[in-house]
């Protein structure tokens, strides 16, 4: 029988507004400060939206046959997938095909035995330009950090996120950290992904899913090419990450890093793709430098080579991705173009005020030009590449505050933790100018042919709310306008 409207959104409310996670108890309870992997019953990541399709992600925790019943009404899910046997805590993908643009779809998945609903979603192809939509930003969750983590707060944080009906959801790194793990091992740290899964599942149900790499993932070239067991936490963190995750490998509507790795397969750590009006580009400041970008794996005394001996210069986005960027920005003619990546070179603290340094701005830390010497077939820094071609917004994370700066026309957005308890505006003495908000929460972004609106949405505890402090408002807005309008900012 079908499914009418109001049973289908009863099911996304039910969902999405429930009190705690299904079968998790809220809360770092885990005596050694690492977080417990939440139970859950099974768990919905969407990815990889197009034009005409898109990618379900479904984990399961117990065995379990399985369709997916679409449509464009939620009461004519008519299009059904073949049944899919789901094995426990295994990710297993299917891709919806042959979907029209610009549309809106709902879903179900199915119980391929009693078609009891198991889950429900929807989602919105790729918007044609001149369109009006929203996308979601989200900082550094760390769920390994009981001190700025609550779980509560985080699950908070993604329903609010998700309330805002964005077409997709980017997390800036340092999500999946496995630098403080006991045991390295391949199980270890899948399992700092799948503890991720029934969290980012609040959102990406309804949101496709784009990550970004941080450096406390060790997914980095540095780790990749040493002959210890750095090696095999870089090759374990990829693989898991791709598992657990869909993400983008070059395909017509995406473009990206073509290279495959030997025990990964395709890396699907840089990436771009077109969404109404907007370029977005996803940069990777770690898999392609073969110099220590961040902090080693293997912290504290006996540290693989500490924090003072780097060649900063050695630090690089890599020839590979630099082309691949210039190309990507060169060949757009999107109005607004929005990049995305970990940090400024990757380490450091700051916004503008590091943005002039190295391959990024083409000085060394005395204030000397060494661009030209040290980046031989770069034609511009970093930087100026953005400014010459119109980056309307460089986001970032890494530094756990809200931070906005604008540098020869380029807003550089530091983006807020999700889940800080403590509401801290960290490292705020490293922004010398701008506006800076302390944590916690996210960012809606508002596409619309005029003008883009980042609004920062505060998240607060039931017991932190106050009649100043509510979860759910806007504690900072501004607007860039179109270029074309010539209107100034």
């Amino acid at each position: 029988m079908a499914m009418t409207r109001r049973e289908f959104l009863a099911i996304v409310a039910a969902a999405a507004g429930s009190a705690a996670l299904p079968g998790f108890v809220v809360g770092q309870t885990a005596g050694n400060r690492e977080p417990v992997t939440p139970a859950h019953p099974l768990d919905v990541v969407l990815g990889r939206p197009t034009g005409t399709s898109i990618t379900l992600s479904v984990l399961c925790a117990g065995e379990s046959k399985a369709l997916v019943a679409y449509g464009q009404q939620p009461d004519q899910l008519t299009t059904r997938t073949g049944v899919k046997l789901f094995q426990p805590g295994q990710p297993q993908e299917l891709t919806l095909e042959k979907l029209t643009p610009n549309t809106r779809y709902y879903y179900q998945l199915l119980d391929a035995n009693t078609a009891k609903p198991l889950g429900a979603g929807t989602f919105f192809t790729q918007r044609p330009p001149g369109s009006t939509f929203i996308f979601g930003v989200q900082g550094d969750s760390h769920p390994e950090r009981p001190q700025m983590h609550d779980s509560e707060l985080y699950a908070r944080t993604l329903r609010t996120a998700a309330a805002g009906k964005p077409d997709f959801y980017v997390c800036m790194g340092d999500d999946f950290s496995v630098d403080t793990l006991r045991s390295l091992t391949a199980e270890s740290i899948a399992e700092r992904y799948a503890i991720q899964r029934p969290f980012l599942g609040l959102i990406a149900k309804t949101a496709p899913l784009f990550l970004v790499n941080g450096n406390h993932e060790q997914a980095s070239l540095f780790n990749f090419n040493q002959a210890d067991d750095r090696h095999d936490v870089a090759v374990w963190a990829a693989t898991a990450r791709n598992q657990y995750f869909p993400m983008p490998a070059p395909d017509g509507f995406y473009t990206g890093n073509p290279e495959t790795v030997k025990s990964i397969g395709h890396l699907k750590d840089y990436y771009a793709w077109t969404w109404g009006d907007a370029l977005f580009v996803v940069l990777d400041n770690y898999w392609h430098s073969p110099s220590r970008v961040d902090n080693p794996l293997h912290e504290g005394p006996g540290a693989h080579g500490g924090n003072k001996d780097r060649d900063w210069w050695g630090i690089t986005l890599g020839d590979a991705q630099y082309h691949w960027f210039k190309q990507t920005l060169e060949q757009s003619k999107a109005e607004y173009k929005f990049v995305f990546a970990h940090h400024v070179l990757g380490t450091g603290r700051g916004g503008v005020d590091e943005c002039d340094l190295y391959e990024w701005g083409g000085k060394n830390k005395h204030g000397d030009w060494e661009f030209n010497q040290k980046r031989p077939g770069w034609e511009l820094p970093v930087h100026q590449l953005m400014v010459k071609h119109g980056v309307t917004i460089f986001f970032q994370g890494h530094d756990h505050i809200f931070a906005r700066q604008e540098h020869d026309g380029v807003i550089y957005q530091e983006v807020p933790m999700p889940a800080d308890q403590g509401y801290i505006a960290y490292n705020q003495d490293r922004y010398q100018s701008g506006v800076k908000l302390p944590n916690s929460g996210h960012l809606r972004v508002s596409v619309a042919p005029e003008k883009v609106q980042v609004d920062y949405v505060r998240s607060f505890l039931p017991k932190d709310e106050t009649d100043q402090q509510k979860n759910g408002t806007v504690a900072y807005s501004y607007t860039v306008p179109a270029k074309r309008v010539g209107v100034a900012a």
